[in-house]
């Protein structure tokens, strides 16, 4: 009788997930898993091990989160299709997606769910990516393709679009406190890199100071983090 479950279990879909939060990830392989064509075969709370899973177990889709302790989702996606090219990798965020669906896929993702859309949303995204195509809400749908068709500019308001995805890195880690040498070590740049980005980024926002930049900062995080 073990046999035929064997075949069974090769034949599903195997689906790695990504994130840092062991409650989501359970509560994402539970969900998955309850489907009889699709299975977790792995989960990793970092890039670095997500990186590693990918190599050993060859999943056909990768869940990720946008924050993870070592680098960004963004990072993520880019080192996948540099080493694995063509893996369909899906974003489940809780950060709206106005400001990262474009940036995700851009970097080479497939798709973006924000994770308080619930699990029939997210499984619809997972078999429209699977089936090849590329998943965002209606709304952010039609705001890409009027960007990519020329019918609308890239920036929809928000000053922070206009940086690019290290800047925003940068960006994000001075919002959480992070002095120049911290970010520096977690990027894996040098301070003068660092200094560097700082340097467009207060350009680009249009700041003047070192301390209007940390203001903003932190004020941009505390904003995505009470959505």
């Amino acid at each position: 009788m073990s046999a035929p479950k064997k075949r069974l279990s090769k034949s599903k879909t195997l689906i790695l997930v990504v994130d840092d939060h062991p409650m989501m990830r359970q509560g994402l392989a539970a969900l998955i898993n309850n489907e009889p064509d699709l299975t977790v075969c792995c989960e990793a709370e970092s890039a670095g091990q997500a990186m590693d899973a990918i190599a050993l177990r060859k999943p056909d889709l990768v869940l990720a989160d946008i924050t993870l302790p070592d680098k960004s989702g963004l990072e993520l996606i880019k080192d996948i299709q540099a080493m694995h090219p063509g893996l369909r990798v899906l974003v489940v965020s809780m950060h709206d997606e106005s400001l990262y669906a474009e940036r995700v896929l851009r970097a080479g993702g497939r798709g973006y769910v924000m994770k308080q859309e619930g699990g029939k949303r997210l499984m619809e995204g997972i078999r429209r990516v699977l089936a090849g195509d590329v998943y965002v809400s209606d709304k952010m749908s039609k705001r890409i393709l009027e960007i990519f068709t020329g019918q609308r500019s890239t920036s929809t308001g928000s000053p922070v679009e206009r940086l690019t995805d290290r800047e925003f890195e940068v960006f994000q880690l001075i919002g959480e406190g992070k002095a120049t040498r911290d970010i520096a070590g977690k990027l894996h740049l040098s301070v003068k890199t660092v200094e560097v980005h700082r340097l467009h980024i207060k350009e680009k926002l249009e700041l003047k100071t070192s301390a209007e930049l940390i203001h903003f900062a932190v004020r941009w995080v505390e904003s995505q983090e009470s959505t």
